[in-house]
């Protein structure tokens, strides 16, 4: 049986939703007879994405919506919206997201844009639009999409380390507030994806790599987990067992406990460790 949010007639609002696990996602709902928002900032890929949902969907229950998430007066204009077209909202994904890559002493206006949209989009969209999904006295779903990235912050890619962290962060503190809410009945997940072959991971690669997940894969083990009530939904991948992901996290948090060097992992003097500790030993 799935979630119980996840019935016909309830409302999903979804963004980031034209494309990859977004789009997925919508996909799933629309099936099990949801009306589904698509949230985007490319209008051409929306007109797109819709025509699919109608595919398996009615047209009336599917709406579109271009948006820009890290603006807080945009995401109050589409909860009024989706309030308007379709009565409410029942689950709300908080999916948008960008990688354009970054470093920490160049770049500004992309770490402006990684943290506007990965971070402050999902911040909006939870502020916004849980007031009213609690006062509706109804169940629902608030799903925040982080990133392994945010809990191990390999180097890289600073920026986007920043802002899935976080994320992380602040969907703990909305689920302690949530459950702390009278008459409250809405719950938040984090959803933790693996290396899922969408157009954010592609680099212009056209074949999903051997180890990737589709995001379909990724959607369906999300509602899977939804189901079972977790908080954490973390996503494995094809080439790397949940134990070493575990393990990876474990040691993260073991540099404050250890007092190690950050990202010790990738210390040359940590290397032996580390794999010693991946073994169990």
């Amino acid at each position: 049986m799935p979630h119980p949010v996840i019935a016909k007639g309830n409302v999903a609002v979804i963004t980031g939703g034209a494309s990859g696990i977004g789009l997925a996602a919508a996909m799933a709902l629309a099936r099990a007879g949801m009306k589904v928002c698509i949230v985007d900032v490319d209008e051409a890929r929306l007109a797109e994405a819709a025509t699919k949902l109608s595919s398996v969907t009615a047209a009336t229950d599917v709406m579109t919506s271009v948006v820009d998430v890290s603006r807080a007066e945009s995401v109050t204009e589409l909860e009024r919206a989706v309030g308007a077209r379709f009565g409410g909202t029942d689950i709300l994904m908080n999916n948008a997201g960008i990688q354009p890559g970054s470093t920490l002493f160049a770049e500004p206006d992309n770490w402006q844009r990684i943290i506007g949209v990965n971070m402050w989009g999902i911040i909006n969209g939870s502020r916004v639009f849980a007031p009213g999904m609690i006062a509706r006295g109804k169940a629902g779903l608030i799903i925040n999409t982080g990133s392994k990235q945010g809990i191990t912050t390999p180097p890289g890619d600073p920026a986007y380390n920043v802002s899935k962290a976080g994320v992380k962060a602040f969907t703990e503190a909305l689920q302690h507030e949530l459950r702390n809410t009278k008459d409250c009945h809405i719950t938040a997940h984090l959803l933790i994806p693996g290396f899922v072959f969408t157009g954010l991971t592609a680099k212009g690669r056209t074949e999903k790599p051997a180890g990737a997940w589709t995001a379909e894969q990724t959607v369906d083990f999300m509602l899977a987990r939804l189901e079972a009530g977790d908080f954490y939904i973390l996503c494995p991948d094809n080439d790397v067992p949940r134990a070493l992901d575990e393990k990876r996290m474990l040691w993260a948090a073991g540099d404050i406990v250890e007092n190690r060097p950050p990202l010790s992992r990738w210390h040359p003097n940590y290397a032996e460790p580390f794999a010693k500790f991946v073994k169990g030993g």
